[in-house]
């Protein structure tokens, strides 16, 4: 299968800190990948550096066969290569519904009506509704953001990026800040999204790591150690010495 998203010898350094180092990446439709390394790997800076927000020194970004080097974060969402956040970005005085629309509205051309009332436009509804409900989030559609609880708020921030239509989601932590007994809400989330969905997930819970990914990469220091299977990362060295340590010598993986 061909790759929707390539990542070829990408390298970015502030100074003479290398913090991208040569990375190599490619993922198909369908893939569920896990990004993870120790704080200081270098993820954040990889993140920015894919979606347009932050320009590489060398190196080539392409989603879909087309080279999007120099193309600017927008342009790249446009493709298909939407993102999410470590820390919400969510406005509080405006509703789930509202966040939703505006998503669609932008994704289909119509972000000069934003200004309207969308909710009396029957298409941009009907796809709120079944976003929103396909995440448990219906009932709380029209109640502002800031009344909702953190772990919800971390589902509509799935919501709004479906919206835009991903062919490649980054997902930045989605369990962050999340109380214990919200987390299987994201993951029910995270197991019902398309199975042509390209997603690339950087988490420290290693635990959701192991339920969600089928490929495991580690990065450290700017440089990717381990690209393999859930399986076989826990009994890497350089993995061990790097990152996972403890919890490798535990036996937990999955």
């Amino acid at each position: 299968m061909s790759a929707v998203f390539e990542v070829n010898r990408l390298r970015k350094a502030f100074g003479g800190l290398t913090v991208t180092n040569d990375v190599n990446l490619s993922m198909a439709p369908g893939d569920r990948v896990a990004l993870i390394g120790p704080n200081g790997a270098g993820k954040t800076t990889f993140v920015n550096l894919v979606t347009g927000n932050l320009r590489p020194d060398s190196g080539e970004v392409r989603l879909n066969g087309e080279t999007v080097t120099r193309v600017d974060a927008i342009g790249r969402v446009r493709r298909g290569l939407v993102r999410s956040f470590q820390v919400t970005r969510l406005f509080h005085d405006m509703t789930p519904a509202e966040h939703v629309g505006l998503a669609i509205l932008q994704h289909s051309g119509r972000s000069g009506r934003m200004f309207g009332n969308f909710l009396a436009m029957g298409d941009v509804m009907a796809e709120v509704d079944g976003l929103l409900g396909t995440l448990g989030l219906r009932e709380l559609m029209h109640r502002k953001v800031g009344e909702i609880a953190y772990g919800q708020q971390r589902l509509l921030e799935i919501a709004v990026a479906m919206a835009l239509k991903p062919k490649v989601l980054l997902l930045d932590e989605p369990a962050a800040g999340v109380p214990q007994s919200d987390t299987a809400r994201i993951e029910r989330a995270l197991a019902d999204l398309p199975p042509d969905l390209a997603v690339l997930m950087i988490e420290h819970d290693m635990d959701l790591v192991f339920r969600f990914a089928k490929r495991v990469i580690v990065l450290a220091a700017g440089t990717i150690i381990f690209d393999g299977s859930p399986s076989d990362v826990t009994r890497d060295q350089r993995v061990r010495e790097a990152y996972l340590g403890s919890y490798a010598n535990a036996g937990h993986a999955a």
